[in-house]
């Protein structure tokens, strides 16, 4: 096998070791003589393996010491950080900062969309809010956070900034796989399609505010239900 793929092989074991807690912030990893041995590769491939995430900040080197755990507000990569709060599972904390983050992003979305969305985009919303409102009537859970991600997307794109859609990109994966958790629970369901009509209220108006408060009112009310429903319940 080429050395870079043992580099992997090394740095991936020793990073899901890292998120499944064996490691915890601020704990010691083994010694390269032990990683050595464990893994049947040379301490150079052991060294790069570390190299590797050192360079993402999610371990630090002190001299003299060993290598040592960060917290993971000190990782600088992001499909990291969403490898972590994947495998959280339902981690309350993360649950609350990934809403957090949608807050910030969505809000300033819809406020760029309300003065860029078009007639077909509304078009859009309106489809995808019945179809809400049908799987909910049926619960049907997939198809409702199908269309539950759907409207938001369209609103991303709707801003008309490209860097908004990218950035929103890389947390679409966490944010399906929590939102068939919530989607779950018919409450959350119901007020989301109330919420959701309101949005588009406020987008067809053209009044930037009104989109942003609207979108706003939506992210509070996932983080009431969340709290209410979700996390009460664990």
């Amino acid at each position: 096998m080429a050395r870079q793929s043992l580099v992997s092989m090394v740095s991936d074991h020793l990073f899901d070791r890292i998120i499944a807690g064996d490691f915890p912030p601020d704990a010691a990893l083994p010694g390269e003589l032990e990683l050595t041995a464990h893994h049947d590769v040379s301490r150079l491939t052991v060294r790069e393996a570390i190299k590797t995430l050192e360079a993402q900040s999610v371990v630090r080197i002190e001299r003299g010491r060993g290598t040592f755990v960060n917290p993971v507000n000190r990782w600088e990569s992001m499909d990291m950080v969403l490898r972590a709060t994947m495998e959280a599972g339902n981690n309350a904390e993360a649950s609350i900062q990934l809403i957090e983050v949608r807050r910030m992003l969505e809000t300033g979305a819809a406020e760029l969309a309300a003065t860029r969305i078009t007639t077909n985009e509304l078009d859009s919303l309106r489809h995808h809010l019945t179809s809400m409102q049908e799987s909910h009537d049926t619960a049907d859970l997939t198809r409702f956070v199908e269309a539950d991600l759907a409207f938001h997307n369209v609103i991303l794109h709707a801003s008309g900034n490209v860097f908004l859609a990218v950035m929103f990109e890389p947390l679409s994966r966490v944010i399906a796989a929590r939102r068939k958790e919530t989607s779950r629970v018919p409450e959350i369901q119901a007020h989301a399609i109330r919420e959701h009509a309101e949005i588009i209220t406020a987008l067809a108006s053209g009044g930037a505010e009104s989109a942003r408060l609207a979108m706003d009112s939506h992210m509070a009310q996932t983080m009431r239900d969340l709290k209410t429903y979700v996390l009460k319940r664990q």
